[in-house]
């Protein structure tokens, strides 16, 4: 059996405080464990030594033993057996007695030098928060419009969350223990979830509001009358003055989008009108728009 170096497996020197040694096993238990290198024999064969080291770094009595012997450790027992007759030693390492490893492997260096593990550091290992996922979630500008709740499938599980009305495009919102399990009972990590509004409307959002270019024919730019237009909400009539100049904008109050996570609450619908000239005139509007030119110039 060969001599191992606990030190050395941690990458810690032999000056390393508790703190230190906590420190490096953790960071190699969570890269090294068997839950998150499933097919990799080599990395679960170092997560057992890892373990290993830990157990015996990590106890004082153990520690000492270790660090008294060190590669003598093949005389180990002959050394113990004279100093406790000389009343000289007072471990409480438990030398000689068998313990349950339960699926795990020690060395036979290990076996040899302390037994066996206890039941007591058995059931101290680390626990270790599970992965976080990252999911993206595609849905239409008037499914935002209103919150519903919707199904999507995340490895392999279907999870079905509620989407508040109002969300933005590129918004994140967190699932909280949706994500991987745990290693030793440790807790779930979560779901990250990106939003991705398409927008196919003739809408265009800023944040809560929504601006709209509307075609305005000549006839009621000059004259003045009413058009109906079709919002998010239903059908709304706007009122057109009279000589309304090209580019000239309206607001509709409380006609854009919801607010997020605030009930009742909307932005504004802003209304660009652009003015269309009419074409493929008769000769009788001809006539009409020439006397109209007519009287423009008298005045």
């Amino acid at each position: 059996m060969a001599f191992i170096d606990y030190y050395e497996v941690l990458g810690i020197p032999k000056t390393a405080t508790a703190d230190d040694i906590k420190s490096a096993y953790r960071k190699l238990a969570r890269k090294l464990h068997p839950d998150l290198n499933p097919n990799d024999k080599e990395a679960n064969k170092k997560f057992q030594q890892v373990n290993e080291a830990n157990e015996v770094l990590s106890d004082p009595e153990k520690r000492k033993k270790y660090d008294t012997y060190g590669k003598d450790w093949e005389h180990a027992e002959e050394f113990e057996k004279a100093r406790q007759s000389q009343g000289q030693y007072t471990g409480t390492g438990g030398q000689g007695t068998a313990h349950n490893f339960g699926d795990e492997d020690f060395s036979d260096f290990f076996t040899s030098m302390f037994g066996g593990r206890s039941a007591e550091s058995r059931s101290s290992q680390a626990k270790f928060r599970g992965q976080d996922y990252n999911a993206e979630l595609k849905i239409a500008l008037t499914d935002a419009y209103t919150t519903h709740p919707q199904t999507m499938t995340v490895n392999g599980k279907n999870i079905r969350i509620t989407i508040p009305a109002g969300i933005e495009n590129g918004q994140v919102i967190k699932l909280t223990g949706y994500g991987g399990a745990g290693v030793n009972g440790g807790p779930a990590g979560d779901l990250f979830i990106t939003f991705l509004i398409n927008n196919t409307t003739a809408f265009k959002r800023d944040r809560d509001d929504l601006y709209l270019t509307l075609d305005l024919d000549l006839y009621t730019a000059v004259l003045g009358g009413e058009v109906t237009i079709d919002t998010l909400d239903g059908k709304v009539k706007l009122k057109v003055k009279a000589e309304t100049q090209n580019g000239t904008k309206a607001r509709l109050k409380g006609k854009g989008f919801p607010v997020y996570k605030k009930e009742g609450q909307f932005g504004d619908l802003y209304i660009t009108y652009s003015i269309k000239i009419p074409t493929n005139f008769s000769e009788k509007e001809k006539e009409l728009f020439s006397e109209l030119l007519k009287l423009s110039q008298q005045k």
